[in-house]
């Protein structure tokens, strides 16, 4: 399946103003308080987000599989981690292409 980038974007901020307004929505992303942060920390903020999500969308399916959940939890849960997973593919690949990009430009 492929994922556009821009529409990964839009579906990440329809997320993110969703969990502002709605109550107790926890989008998996961490407020930045230090506006001069590094790209390191930024993208290890970004991996360590998403790694939370994919691991609460699987702590649910278990918690289903045992009959201790809500399915309509799982579901959302799996729905997130599933968008984090794409969101995360479309991202590797981009830079991959990026960077072979710049492999092939003339010096």
């Amino acid at each position: 399946m492929s994922v556009n980038f821009s529409e990964a974007l839009a579906a990440y901020q329809r997320a993110q103003s969703q969990a502002l307004r709605g109550p107790g929505g926890d989008d998996g992303l961490k407020p930045q308080g230090d506006v001069g942060q590094d790209f390191a920390s930024l993208l290890r903020s970004a991996a360590e987000g998403a790694q939370e999500r994919l691991q609460a969308g699987e702590t649910a399916t278990l918690k289903s599989a045992a009959g201790q959940a809500d399915i309509n939890d799982v579901v959302v849960a799996v729905s997130k981690a599933e968008m984090t997973l794409q969101t995360v593919v479309t991202l590797r690949d981009r830079a991959v292409q990026a960077y072979q990009d710049i492999l092939r430009m003339p010096i």
